[in-house]
């Protein structure tokens, strides 16, 4: 089955959320499994699987189940997909900016 490419929508949406960004932030460390995942939150491990729901269908996290363990860990085609959104808003507004610079450096250069 062909991997369908991470929609920007679903990246920002589960990036939306601070307990999902708090994992995501805690599997920047490396992969581990759930109930690690889970335990500095607040939350159920029911609550946590749902929030890991989320993020694998943005395509942010990767869960694999060995045994009666569930790992996860970062997946980084999600995070390329705001990294070139992002980016492509920064590249634009940046070279209006240098227009808009040249402008009026020229305006004070007319006597």
């Amino acid at each position: 089955m062909a991997k369908k490419k991470p929609s920007i929508d679903h990246v920002f949406h589960a990036l939306g959320d601070p307990t999902r960004r708090a994992m995501v932030e805690r599997l920047t460390d490396g992969p581990m499994s759930v109930s690690r995942l889970a335990e500095p939150l607040n939350m159920t491990l029911a609550a946590v699987v749902q929030h890991l729901q989320v993020l694998e269908e943005s395509g942010l996290v990767k869960t694999e189940k060995l045994g009666r363990v569930r790992t996860c860990c970062l997946e980084p085609a999600g995070l390329a997909v705001a990294e070139k959104w992002i980016g492509d808003r920064r590249s634009l507004w940046e070279r209006r900016l240098d227009r808009l610079g040249d402008l009026l450096a020229e305006e004070d250069q007319d006597p």
